[in-house]
């Protein structure tokens, strides 16, 4: 078995900070850090270095690298405006939140991982799943139905932008990227006899504008989820 974490830093006692950092500062830095390195590159002497500091006084602070991805993935989320989705239908209201995300993901491509392991527990990330969990429960959805439905959207959205981050790190030509659809779809069509539904359905070249096709699948999630309250009566 791995080693045992030590408790998240938002369970952790607040300690007397010095006039040269504080938590704030540590987790801009360390989201500098991440945008320019990656997860990989964030080392508590690289960020002692960004803030020029020792990487020792970072410990008045942190108790460990973990502390500084909670407080960095935290940071990052606040970046999800919450204007403007009050007082909206709440099919509108989670798409706006769902689209802003996905935005905010996308300027940090290290985010969606991290979420992953960690426990989005930060002021941040906790004013976001209220808001989120509000829209749900204010049209019926409660209990393990409700958990499961912020699932569904959630997962979509950051496996989606994983993927797209991922995708278009790799293919930074857009005529290299178009090459390589083409010569995908051609591989599909002369193996009809193998896959005849892939050669026939699957759309390789049409499908490489992101936007549009994150936003067909949310909408297509979204039916769903209305499909089941209307159903059980508990659309409005």
């Amino acid at each position: 078995m791995g080693e045992e974490r030590p408790p998240a830093i938002w369970f952790a006692e607040q300690r007397p900070r010095k006039p040269r950092l504080s938590k704030e500062r540590i987790a801009r830095a360390a989201v500098a850090v991440l945008d320019a390195e990656g997860a990989s590159g964030l080392s508590m002497r690289r960020l002692a270095a960004r803030l020029d500091v020792s990487a020792m006084s970072l410990y008045e602070y942190v108790s460990s690298k973990e502390d500084v991805l909670d407080l960095a993935v935290d940071e990052a989320f606040a970046g999800v405006e919450l204007d403007g989705i009050d007082d909206v239908p709440w099919r509108e209201a989670l798409a706006q939140q769902l689209h802003r995300g996905r935005e905010v993901m996308k300027r940090h491509p290290w985010l969606p991982a991290l979420m992953s392991t960690r426990p989005l527990l930060g002021p941040n990330s906790l004013a976001l799943a209220e808001r989120f969990y509000a829209v749900l429960a204010s049209v019926g959805l409660a209990g393990a139905r409700l958990t499961a439905v912020i699932g569904a959207l959630t997962y979509y959205v950051q496996g989606y932008v994983a993927m797209e981050n991922f995708w278009t790190g790799v293919h930074r030509d857009p005529a290299r990227e178009a090459e390589l659809r083409a010569q995908a779809q051609q591989y599909l069509g002369q193996r009809r006899e193998d896959y005849p539904v892939l050669a026939e359905q699957a759309d390789l070249v049409g499908t490489d504008d992101f936007d549009e096709s994150f936003e067909l699948g949310l909408t297509t999630v979204l039916d769903g989820i209305e499909a089941q309250l209307r159903g059980s009566g508990d659309s409005s």
